[in-house]
C-alpha cells in the first residue's frame, strides 16, 4: 500500500521564527542572571516594528531593545530600505509580572512540591525512519532550510535574503519510506537574480547538496519559488507571531500536538518541559526496541505536580505489552516539573539555538532529552 506524507520547515528569517528567536533570546538573557525567572514572553513583528509583551517575574534586568536588535542582526535583517532591519525598526515593550493566581501553583519555597505552571497535554514521538528517531520527511525539510540559511550566511549564494521555507513529500510503501515525491523550496532573494538562475543555484547548492540521492528519481517534482518571485519577505511582507510554527518545532505533523508552543516560556511551563520529557520517553522506548514507533502523551493540571494522565501509543509495533511499558516509565522517571527540570538541567540559558529548525532530532542532538539512557 502506498501513501504520501508531507512536512514543512522554515528558516530563522521567517516572520514567525523571528519572533520565536527573540522570545527565546529574552528567556536566555533572564536565565543567565536568574535561573528561577518565570518568563512568558510573546513577540509580534511587522513592517518597521517589533512588539515584546507578556509576563516576567524576576530580579534580573535585561535590555530588551538591545536584545531584539542583536537577534535581528544575527538573523540577517541588516539591509536598510527593505521595510525591516535591525537598526530602523521600532521596538516597544509591554511586560508585567506573572499573575498571582498562576504564581500560587509554582512559587513555593520547596521546589520539589511545585506544581505545573499550567494545565495542558504534551506529546512526544519517535520512530525508526532516521538515525535520530525522527520522521524522515521532517528531517529532510529541516536539512533543506538549514542549508538554505548556510549558503546565504556563507555568501555561497549572496543574492539570498533571510526568509525561506521548504516542504518534502515522501512516498511510503507498506509504511516504509521509499522515495521523495515532491520538493517545495521558497527562498527570499534580491531583485537582481533571474528566476532561472535562482532555480539552478538552489537545485545545485541546496537541494542536491542535502537530499539523499537514492530517494530521488526521474519522477520527483521540484517546485522552487512557485510564484516565480520572492523579493519581499520576512516581517515586512507578513506579520510574525510567537508560537505559530509549533509543527515545525516538533515532528512535522507526523505526531499529534497538544497545542502549546515552546518559545519564550521558562521550564516551569510544562508546554515546554513536559514535551521534552515526552520526547525522551518515546525515543528511549524505541531505542530500547520496545517498539518501532511510539507516541507518549502527558497531561498536567495547574498547581498539581504529578501528571494527571500518561498514555503510550505504539501503533501495533510494540515488542512488550503497553502496560509493561507504562510501568517502566513510572519506575524509571520522575514526571513532576521538578523532576523534569532537574533531569534535563532546564534552568540554564540554552533555548535560543532551538528556536528554529526543531527542538528534537539533529538540531537538538546535544540536548539531554535526546540522550538514550535505557538501551
Amino acid at each position: 500500500m502506498n501513501r504520501f506524507f508531507t512536512s514543512e520547515s522554515v528558516t530563522e528569517g521567517h516572520p514567525d521564527k523571528v519572533c520565536d528567536r527573540i522570545a527565546d533570546a529574552i528567556l536566555d538573557a533572564h536565565l543567565r542572571r536568574d535561573p528561577y525567572a518565570r518568563v512568558a514572553c510573546e513577540v509580534t513583528a511587522c513592517t518597521d516594528k517589533v512588539h515584546v509583551m507578556g509576563e516576567i517575574t524576576t530580579y534580573s534586568h535585561v535590555n530588551y531593545v538591545n536584545t531584539v536588535r542583536r537577534v535581528l542582526h544575527d538573523i540577517g535583517y541588516t539591509e536598510s530600505g527593505q521595510g525591516f532591519d535591525d537598526q530602523s525598526c521600532a521596538v516597544t515593550v509591554d511586560l508585567h509580572e506573572q499573575s498571582p493566581d498562576i504564581a500560587r501553583g509554582v512559587a513555593t519555597i520547596n521546589e520539589r512540591a511545585a506544581g505545573a505552571g499550567d494545565q495542558g497535554i504534551m506529546f512526544g514521538y519517535a520512530c525508526r525512519e532516521t538515525e535520530n528517531y525522527m520522521p524522515v520527511a521532517f528531517e529532510l525539510a529541516s536539512k533543506l532550510t538549514k542549508r538554505l540559511s548556510y549558503v546565504r550566511q556563507m555568501q555561497t549564494l549572496p543574492f539570498l535574503r533571510p526568509d525561506g521555507k521548504a516542504q518534502v513529500t515522501v512516498e511510503y510503501v507498506n509504511d516504509i519510506p521509499k522515495r521523495i515525491d515532491t520538493v517545495v523550496l521558497s527562498a527570499q532573494h534580491n531583485d537582481t537574480i533571474s528566476e532561472e538562475e535562482l532555480k539552478l543555484a538552489l537545485m545545485d547548492s541546496v537541494i542536491f547538496a542535502v537530499l539523499p540521492e537514492d530517494m530521488l528519481d526521474r519522477d520527483t517534482r521540484y517546485l522552487i519559488n512557485p510564484t516565480g518571485r520572492f523579493v519581499m519577505g520576512g516581517p515586512s511582507a507578513d506579520t510574525g507571531l510567537t508560537g505559530r510554527k509549533i509543527i515545525a518545532d516538533t515532528y512535522g505533523g507526523a505526531a499529534r500536538h497538544g497545542g502549546g508552543a515552546f518559545s519564550g516560556k521558562d521550564p516551569s511551563k510544562v508546554d515546554r518541559s513536559a514535551a521534552y520529557m515526552a520526547r525522551y520517553l518515546a525515543k528511549n522506548i524505541v531505542a530500547s526496541e520496545l517498539a518501532d514507533r511510539c507516541e507518549v502523551q502527558l497531561g498536567y493540571a495547574i498547581g498539581v505536580k504529578e501528571p494527571v494522565s500518561i498514555a503510550v501509543e505504539t501503533f501495533g509495533t510494540q515488542r512488550a505489552p503497553v502496560p509493561e511499558i507504562l510501568r517502566l516509565i513510572l519506575n524509571c522517571e520522575d514526571l513532576t516539573p521538578y523532576g523534569i527540570i532537574s533531569k534535563f538541567d532546564l534552568r540554564r540559558p540554552m533555548y535560543e539555538p532551538l528556536s528554529c529548525y526543531g527542538h528534537f532530532g539533529i538540531n537538538a542532538a546535544d540536548m539531554p532529552w535526546e540522550k538514550i539512557k535505557w538501551a
